[in-house]
């Protein structure tokens, strides 16, 4: 019996308690309610602000001129002067905190863009500092999809300044191994492999080369072929480097003594990859991948 009405008792107190918490809830959505509508009067007042009219009297002249010293000879008019009215304190720093702000749109790239800037592109301050603070903790926007997704950055605001986002690619020609670091999928390792292999191959000719490294598959490429492009490099001098330089180029290596008596055995105008290639001295896919690379013309060597 005891136990009975001690777990009424606890029912009861738990029932209170709910309703309690309930009436809280409710209170404080209304006070957010009452807050906003104030704020939002507010502002709305702002292009037409409370006003209050004063009754002016004014002598005047017969003349129609208003008189000085409110002598006599003159008739005396009343009337309704518009004002005004004075703000509180509160009602000016709401008024200035919602006031409209002015925008422009220009080419930025979000990785580099100044607090400054982003200001100027219509972001608050706060906002832009925000997106300055995710940068310097090493965030990057690697597409224009990924400013989208930026917390501050609202829907509307992205598709106004969306044609104007100028993210550079990355130059595998000119990257150093800190640039590739940054491309999605690519670590250390595979970032020292992309420089190493640059150089080997005396410049990248076209993107599809990084597949040549060892395990950066077409799934990594995929990945990153939409931010990266080739940007200029020397045209490889097939047919002027010695031996042992040619050994050095992945698509070549031992076959290096075959190529240089080829081209002691033919003239300049016969010495082509496709004449490696039908010759035996380079395997197809070799010769293939040669073929698309930057090749410096025999009579220019």
């Amino acid at each position: 019996m005891a136990n009975e009405q001690k777990g009424k008792k606890v029912s009861a107190s738990f029932g209170t308690g709910v309703v309690a918490l309930v009436f809280l809830a409710v209170g404080y959505q209304t006070a957010l309610f009452v807050h906003r509508a104030a704020v939002v009067g507010i502002a709305a007042n702002r292009d037409a602000p409370d006003t209050v009219y004063v009754v002016e009297s004014q002598v005047f002249d017969d003349g129609g001129a208003v008189a000085g010293g409110g002598g006599s000879g003159g008739a005396s008019h009343q009337r309704q002067v518009r004002r005004s009215g004075a703000k509180s304190r509160t009602a000016q720093a709401v008024r200035r905190s919602t006031a409209k702000r002015s925008f422009e749109s220009f080419p930025f790239d979000p990785n580099t863009a100044s607090v400054e800037d982003l200001m100027r592109l219509g972001f608050t301050q706060r906002q832009a500092e925000s997106i300055d603070n995710y940068r310097r903790k090493g965030g990057r926007f690697r597409r224009k999809e990924d400013f989208a997704k930026s917390y501050v950055v609202a829907d509307s605001v992205y598709d106004r300044l969306e044609p104007f986002i100028d993210i550079p690619k990355v130059d595998i020609n000119a990257a150093d191994s800190a640039a590739f670091d940054a491309l999605p999928g690519i670590g250390p390792w595979f970032a020292a492999k992309m420089v190493s292999y640059r150089k080997e191959l005396h410049g990248y000719s076209f993107p599809e080369q990084l597949m040549d490294i060892y395990r950066f598959d077409q799934e990594k490429f995929d990945a990153l072929k939409d931010l990266i492009t080739v940007g200029p490099c020397a045209p490889y001098p097939l047919w002027s480097l010695p031996e042992d330089s040619l050994k050095l180029h992945p698509y070549i290596r031992s076959r290096a003594h075959g190529v240089v008596l080829f081209r002691s055995n033919n003239p300049p105008e016969a010495c082509t990859v496709d004449a490696l290639a039908t010759a035996g001295v380079l395997p197809p896919d070799a010769a293939a991948k040669l073929a698309r690379c930057r090749i410096s013309p025999p009579t220019d060597q």
